[in-house]
């Protein structure tokens, strides 16, 4: 098969990373990672992502810069697996799947994934860092591009991943992308 496009979009620590590796694995997909690109900016600038994402409320030149790499892939031949909040938008012709978590769940996971660039005190701080983070971004995507991420109806699929493994979540979305690749 050719040019399989899935987007990933949801809560953050919603498992969107490794269910997309997952995919990615299952379907010889190429992985795009909006968050890791917006992860490494973050480093490379002296923030953490918080930080970073507060930043880019009053510098939408870098919302440009990802976005524009998300918009290439819309005509680009080839099978790619986004994790990207936005990839639903400008690459409307892949399969756009939401992924839904309970905020102190997410904690919990992104506490336990120890990533450099997300540190937290405690599961408090946790989850109010990434409600924090969570409305920045929703804020910066109103104003920029008048969309809501958080209205599940621009997505094909909504799977909520407080109780399943991501093997069980990447085998739910494999079964509606295959239904879907096939109407």
């Amino acid at each position: 098969m050719k040019n399989l496009k899935i987007s990933l979009a949801g809560d953050l620590g919603s498992g969107k990373s490794t269910v997309g590796a997952i995919l990615a694995k299952k379907y010889s997909l190429e992985k795009v990672s909006i968050g890791q690109i917006q992860r490494d900016m973050a480093t490379e600038m002296g923030m953490d992502t918080v930080a970073f994402n507060k930043y880019m409320e009053s510098h939408p030149e870098y919302d440009k810069i990802l976005d524009d790499k998300l918009r290439e892939y819309e005509v680009k031949n080839g099978n790619y697996i986004f994790d990207s909040r936005l990839a639903w938008h400008f690459v409307p012709s892949s399969f756009s799947v939401y992924m839904t978590v309970n905020v102190e769940i997410a904690a919990k996971r992104i506490i336990s994934a120890n990533r450099e660039t997300e540190q937290y005190a405690s599961i408090e701080d946790a989850v109010k860092k990434l409600t924090s983070r969570r409305e920045s971004e929703s804020l910066r995507y109103k104003e920029f591009y008048g969309l809501d991420i958080t209205d599940l109806s621009n997505y094909k699929l909504v799977v909520n991943t407080d109780g399943q493994t991501p093997e069980q979540t990447a085998e739910e979305i494999s079964i509606a992308f295959e239904k879907w690749l096939n109407t």
